[in-house]
């Protein structure tokens, strides 16, 4: 199994620090979550039905015309490569690491490379993954651009499959309203955008005939019947959006500038999360977490992301602990980018 981030009880065993006492920012998740309200018993008591009205919410909120909705993003993460030959699959890199892993287990050759590489070799690859904006790298592309790409693979039969887990606080970015075309397939997740990771609950916005294809092999009642109710009302919430993608942007930047402040200018992100590449990542990880404040390390390049912190005292906690870091001998050496 992959690593990810959002190990606090791992980590709490680690550094002997208990699990109420950390700040987790490793996931990118909003710490401002959607306020869910009480779930009525029925939706407990029976199985879960397709014609409760989600999908019409759904289809608005994406501006849609088909979707499907599915146990969170990564469940068709690891069913769409399934649904294809073995086919040669260019996937961006960094990036989030489950998209090459289930090609890979599902039998497809797959190679990494950079947004650049992706588009310039496009005629090497039946299928080509892009996360928009990038996590952790925050690399975002133009509709046009990807327009263009998922033609040249669509006219030999080819897919673009675009993750657009991050894109809900900048929404005219999003492909949605563009997925009746063959070939092209947008992933939506509401567990970073509404705070509802434990949902498990995401979106597949697709051509019909390659919706039921997937339809058919994830089976019946994708989602619970409690995490239909509770997303119906979420994505029908349109004053909360409205102020909470203002939220979002105004957060993110400010995070940026504070991490820029203690001599970690970010190398990327989005609005939901900065990441900074730096060879010393494992020891600023480590001395972060001797302070009870989570990361997200990565090995290949070094570099950690940072998701937003929630409260006040949460903003003023990283700034100190950053603080504290910085004056550590062992951190004097490197205070600077490093890419």
């Amino acid at each position: 199994m992959l690593e990810h981030g959002g190990r606090l009880l791992r980590a709490a065993q680690r550094y002997g620090i208990p699990a109420q006492d950390w700040l987790d920012l490793s996931t990118g998740i909003n710490p401002v979550a959607w306020p869910v309200p009480a779930i009525p018993a029925r939706a407990w008591h029976r199985l879960p039905e397709d014609d409760d009205g989600l999908l019409d919410v759904a289809r608005d909120y994406y501006g849609a015309g088909d979707l499907l909705a599915v146990a969170g993003s990564q469940a068709a993460i690891q069913a769409l490569p399934e649904l294809r030959a073995s086919s040669r699959v260019g996937v961006l890199a960094p990036g989030y690491a489950e998209h090459a892993h289930a090609w890979r287990r599902a039998g497809h050759q797959v190679t990494m490379h950079s947004a650049a590489e992706l588009f310039a070799r496009a005629d090497e690859f039946e299928v080509i993954v892009l996360i928009h904006p990038n996590n952790p790298g925050g690399d975002a592309f133009e509709r046009d651009a990807l327009l263009a790409l998922h033609a040249q693979l669509a006219a030999r039969g080819g897919w673009l499959l675009i993750d657009e887990a991050f894109i809900d606080a900048t929404p005219e970015r999003s492909l949605c309203a563009d997925s009746a075309r063959e070939g092209l397939i947008v992933l939506r997740s509401v567990g970073k955008f509404f705070g509802l990771a434990g949902a498990r609950a995401g979106f597949v916005c697709a051509a019909p005939a390659l919706l039921e294809g997937l339809r058919d092999r994830l089976g019946p009642w994708t989602l619970t019947g409690p995490a239909r109710y509770a997303l119906r009302h979420a994505l029908a919430d349109r004053d909360w959006q409205t102020s909470m993608r203002a939220q979002l942007l105004a957060q993110g930047a400010r995070l940026a500038r504070l991490l820029s402040a203690h001599g970690l200018a970010p190398s990327g992100g989005s609005a939901f999360f900065q990441w900074r590449r730096d060879r010393r990542a494992l020891q600023w990880h480590q001395a972060l977490a001797e302070r009870g404040i989570l990361t997200r390390l990565f090995e290949q390049p070094p570099s950690l992301r940072f998701g937003l912190p929630g409260a006040e005292h949460e903003w003023q906690r990283l700034d100190d602990a950053l603080a504290q870091i910085r004056k550590d001998a062992t951190m004097h050496d490197h205070d600077g980018s490093d890419t």
